[in-house]
């Protein structure tokens, strides 16, 4: 799409992931067996044909350029434009460490892009959307800032937006008491990057951190700023709960389908490894088992990453296995969620819960 340009903005909270972030952004988070958080926003704006993208990162950043790497899979490996990874800005200045510090230290950037309008997003929010209907929506409408949201859940938290008969937003709700009417952001928004601009240099200016609340939601009477509704699965990435939760409702065929092909293809980093092997005493059911993993135990409502060894004996039901993780002999596992390089001893039997899934560290043997 001529004219739009992608910033996805990895200055996100963090905060109730726990050890799951300890090493790693949100973004480069292990999803759905084979892929990372950062793919679907990704996939999203290829798929509207946006061609030029910056991910504007804050710490922890190895793994996600390991994933990225010149942008090959989303098609974004260019002699002009593609992807790039803009780094953060360091500053004896506590204001220079946050979003509008990193925005105004590569503003540059921005500016020499060739296109016209932006498109800010983070990597949380899960959901196959097209970004090429909402901004010839953004152009038809004659808006400042459309923003990208959906209807509200009772799972959704933060702000809420009322809004006109025409789209237009009205009014932001943070009090926690929401109206069926009211649409939650989906943390995509686009405007002009003349716009874009002003806001940043403003919301610097005024020692702020956050551009959406400080520079759009501030604004709300001084520009015209509307919705872009989105009808679809969304899934909302801010706990373990959550996390694990949506995760394993891609167990339903429906979801997974609207998820990986309603509006194109989600991509992710190509390994080329051998397909999964089931040996003899194998059992797997309603389960995602990706390349590369070997299972002889019992696997049932679960997801395996790559590599994933399950010996015989083992049991893994309700669970989420990270790549390279193995599970020994008669151990038991039931909504337990093994991040990368784990081991579970021979024996060891694991439990958590639905809204209160174990965690494997990274790396760990239990």
């Amino acid at each position: 799409m001529k004219g739009l340009m992608g910033l996805i903005n990895l200055y996100e909270d963090e905060s109730a992931m726990g050890p799951l972030t300890g090493h790693r952004p949100l973004a480069a988070l292990p999803y759905a067996g084979r892929y990372r958080l950062i793919d679907f926003t990704l996939s999203n704006l290829v798929n509207a044909n946006v061609r030029t993208v910056g991910v504007l990162v804050r710490d922890k950043y190895r793994s996600l350029i390991d994933h990225l790497r010149s942008g090959k899979e989303w098609d974004l490996a260019r002699k002009r434009d593609g992807l790039y990874i803009l780094p953060p800005a360091h500053s004896s200045h506590e204001v220079l460490q946050g979003e509008v510090g990193n925005f105004m230290f590569n503003l540059d950037y921005i500016r020499a892009s060739s296109e016209d309008y932006v498109i800010i997003c983070g990597s949380r929010i899960i959901c196959n959307l097209s970004i090429d209907q909402a901004f010839h929506y953004h152009l038809s409408v004659g808006a400042d800032v459309t923003i990208i949201g959906s209807d509200w859940s009772d799972a959704a938290r933060g702000l809420c937006l009322a809004v006109d008969d025409n789209g237009r937003v009205t009014s932001v709700n943070d009090s926690g008491e929401y109206l069926p009417s009211d649409l939650q952001p989906l943390g995509f928004y686009i405007l002009s990057k003349s716009l874009m601009s002003e806001l940043v240099q403003q919301c610097s200016s005024e020692f702020c951190s956050d551009i959406f609340v400080s520079g759009v939601i501030k604004n709300l009477l001084k520009l015209k700023v509307f919705v872009f509704r989105h009808i679809g699965y969304v899934a909302h990435i801010d706990s373990i709960s959550s996390y694990y939760q949506h995760q394993m409702e891609l167990l339903n065929p429906l979801v997974w389908q609207e998820l990986f092909f309603r509006y194109g293809i989600i991509y992710t980093k190509v390994k080329d490894e051998a397909p999964a092997k089931y040996k003899e005493h194998a059992k797997v059911k309603n389960s995602l088992i990706a390349n590369g993993c070997i299972v002889e135990g019992i696997v049932e409502n679960s997801i395996l990453s790559r590599s994933v060894i399950v010996e015989k004996g083992a049991v893994v039901r309700n669970s989420i296995l990270a790549q390279n993780v193995r599970i020994r002999s008669e151990a038991r596992l039931d909504q337990v969620l093994c991040d990368k390089d784990s081991v579970v001893s021979a024996g060891r039997c694991l439990n958590g819960s639905a809204n209160c899934p174990f965690i494997v560290r990274k790396g760990a043997v239990l």
